[in-house]
């Protein structure tokens, strides 16, 4: 794929192979799980044998996000899949580990719940002071420290760069959860981190309809670890949820554009209103957030996140509206708030809401969201 061609074709045509006549534009997806094998032994010149450890409509769906994260790319059959592998084909007993603590909350259960089981030390540090703490030598010692920025779901943002330089003096592997930017928002590879994870659930795929993750590297051994480990321990995706992936992702460009301008101009609406405080959107130029994204991101994302008074204001907001509906996730074509105290895993304040604006127009988002807004004014 040439690396001058946009976003819109590089989402469309990534993973591609040679335009071959009479062949339809995208393979149907190959449901076979063995594969007839004749008179070669398995994994010889390329013949599949089994659908947990080789499969070809997985590897399309790899090579086009691997193209996009500009890496090599595993594909596992949730986010936390491939969080998971990311972690514990790196890291064994006696490691330690850094990780965000103000990031998904099950990333911190998997820590809590099952890292602890392996003997694997774990240290908790927010994304806003990681910088900070590689640069003052938190990292001696460590074996991989993950970021999520922007975090969710408070959107905080931290350095990526720098962070790695700290951490390949220090011995250590860096993974990013590149979750909330998608490999069009952000190339943590190309910043200089080890691994990029995420859940494709969400944006990426963006409809959703479908669990899928993915983990891509640049390093060949590194590739060699997490494929082994995710076919040792069966997290393979099925064959018809790459092929949407692989289909939905094609829309990836004309998503984010559209939901970046909603988000945009949610935002501004939520800061305007008396019954809003703390409203977080890292491109909105008085975000704490701001310059940092802008200098390391390549585009604005569609999630904004604001605290109202209480979990009945967010009730009674949802109820005022037509197009915002309640849902957990983000990224996907719906309009949705979710209320995130409600879930006991972050430590945010019962009205914190995490608004995942989708593609629906501009004005009339802003305008159910006014009248809701304006119900919580008068109450």
């Amino acid at each position: 794929m040439s690396p001058t061609w946009g976003d819109g074709t590089r989402s469309v045509r990534a993973g591609e192979g040679p335009a071959v006549p009479g062949a339809p534009l995208r393979p149907s997806p190959v449901f076979a799980a063995p594969y007839h094998l004749g008179d070669l032994p398995p994994r010889t010149n390329g013949a599949d044998g089994y659908a947990r450890t080789e499969h070809p409509t997985l590897r399309e769906f790899e090579a086009a996000v691997g193209e996009l994260d500009g890496g090599r790319c595993v594909s596992f059959a949730t986010g936390m899949a491939a969080l998971t592998a990311a972690v514990l084909a790196c890291a064994g007993s006696g490691d330690r580990v850094v990780l965000p603590s103000d990031g998904y909350y099950t990333t911190r259960l998997l820590a809590a719940e099952e890292l602890a089981r392996f003997g694997i030390d774990v240290q908790y540090v927010s994304t806003p002071d990681i910088g900070a703490f590689a640069a003052g030598g938190g990292l001696d010692g460590v074996r991989m420290v993950l970021l999520e920025t922007p975090s969710n779901p408070q959107l905080d943002v931290c350095d990526i760069a720098a962070v790695a330089r700290a951490a390949t003096a220090a011995g250590a592997l860096v993974a990013v959860d590149n979750t909330t930017a998608t490999p069009l928002g952000q190339r943590p590879l190309e910043l200089g981190a080890d691994l990029t994870v995420g859940s494709d659930t969400k944006a990426l795929t963006g409809h959703s309809d479908v669990l899928l993750g993915h983990v891509s590297v640049t390093d060949d051994d590194l590739f060699d670890r997490v494929k082994g480990f995710r076919d040792r321990t069966g997290s393979t995706p099925g064959p018809f949820e790459a092929w949407l992936g692989h289909r939905s992702m094609s829309t990836l460009d004309l998503r984010l554009a559209r939901q970046a301008q909603n988000a945009a101009a949610v935002a501004e609406l939520l800061a305007s209103s008396p019954a809003v405080s703390g409203v977080r959107w890292p491109w909105r130029p008085e975000d704490p957030s701001y310059a940092l994204a802008s200098r390391q991101m390549l585009r604005a994302g569609g999630v904004v996140s604001a605290e109202l008074a209480d979990e009945e204001a967010v009730r009674r907001l949802l109820a005022a509206s037509r197009l915002w509906i309640a849902a957990t996730s983000f990224g996907g074509v719906h309009s949705t708030i979710d209320r995130r105290a409600q879930w006991g895993g972050d430590a945010v304040a019962p009205g914190f809401v995490r608004l995942s604006c989708g593609i629906e127009d501009t004005a009339d988002l802003v305008a159910d969201l006014s009248v809701a807004l304006a119900a919580l004014d008068g109450a």
